[in-house]
């Protein structure tokens, strides 16, 4: 009989992280259904991402369609996506990197960072366009998750003496990747809704570190305490 080297591995998802995904893929799936006329009709996306996605002429003096709608989209936006592919992509990449900031910082931590991601992510491509096109999906959410790994790995190498220097290459592969798929697409990549959700995470990453090295510390330090009153 053999046992898993990693604790964690047959630890079950955390329930805040299955509850995000489940949510958006319900999303998906109603949207589908309507676009395939099983359930409402055809015009269900077109009239769910007029009221939910992210319209960046609305912070330029456009109207929008219901007074909160300039506040609600910030976060609206990550929890629709154009179709199976986007979602399930986005997906994935949140599940496992949901799993990593879970096991390390506490399921806890989840949802303020693709809050995070999801707000900054809209903050930055609304201040860098003004295209009348909507703008769904959870990347800039998922690149937070990205950026609070980044962070982490960052530390760690540092912590063991070992160069950065393949930390900033996996940074410097994200961008390259973002401009692949923004020449692939045709412009339709949302790379400042990633960018900013990037930042995000690395705020997020940071402050996580660094609570985590401060339990860390106090633990140690309570230890030695305890050690000292009982004479050891």
């Amino acid at each position: 009989m053999t046992h898993s080297a990693d604790p964690t591995a047959h630890r079950p998802l955390p329930r805040a992280l299955v509850a995000l995904t489940g949510f958006i893929a319900l999303v998906e799936v109603v949207l589908w259904m309507g676009d395939s006329g099983i359930f409402f009709d055809p015009s269900l996306r077109l009239r769910v991402m007029g009221a939910g996605a992210f319209w960046s002429p609305l912070l330029h003096g456009a109207q929008p369609l219901y007074g909160a709608q300039p506040v609600t989209m910030f976060v609206s936006h990550a929890l629709l996506h154009g179709g199976f592919l986007h979602m399930a992509m986005n997906m994935a990449i949140l599940l496992a990197m949901g799993r990593f900031v879970a096991d390390r910082y506490g399921a806890a931590a989840i949802l303020p960072i693709f809050l995070a991601g999801a707000i900054a992510g809209g903050a930055v491509y609304g201040l860098i366009t003004n295209v009348p096109i909507p703008m769904v999906g959870a990347s800039g959410a998922v690149f937070a998750f990205l950026g609070v790994w980044i962070i982490w790995d960052w530390r760690r190498h540092v912590a063991v003496g070992i160069s950065p220097k393949p930390v900033l290459v996996r940074v410097a592969v994200l961008a390259g990747l973002n401009v692949v798929a923004w020449v692939a697409l045709d412009g339709m990549l949302a790379w400042e809704a990633h960018l900013g959700g990037f930042l995000a995470g690395l705020i997020c990453g940071r402050f996580l570190e660094n609570r985590a090295r401060d339990t860390r510390l106090r633990a140690h330090a309570a230890e030695r305490q305890r050690q000292r009153d009982s004479g050891g």
